[in-house]
């Protein structure tokens, strides 16, 4: 039995999230969570948060036990691009991407 959780349209770039990801990958849970306290990246509060949602989908939906659960996936899709222009020398313009995430982490009852 799985539980998911997603955070759709968040601000920051999927590059940044994928990093972290990585780190949490089939980990179990509370591992998980210690790695995502102590890791100074931008993505990591975001993903605390999600993180605790998709526990809280396992126990109260599933009931799953806690202690035995793993991080199963976690991936990151880009969403919408937000294209914003600064203006430059000479009158100018460059594009500025402003790029979005959508998150999803899931979990599993080891076995």
């Amino acid at each position: 039995m799985e539980a998911k959780a997603t955070l759709n349209y968040t601000r920051i770039s999927p590059r940044k999230v994928g990093l972290v990801l990585d780190l949490i990958r089939n980990k179990p849970v509370d591992l998980a969570a210690a790695i995502l306290e102590n890791t100074p990246k931008a993505a990591c509060e975001d993903l605390q948060k999600l993180l605790k949602s998709a526990v809280s989908n396992a126990e109260i939906n599933h009931q799953m036990d806690k202690s035995s659960l793993y991080v199963s996936k976690c991936y990151v899709t880009p969403g919408p691009i937000l294209k914003r222009i600064r203006p430059k020398d000479h009158g100018r313009a460059h594009r500025i991407l402003k790029r979005t995430s959508h998150i999803t982490i899931v979990v599993a009852e080891k076995e």
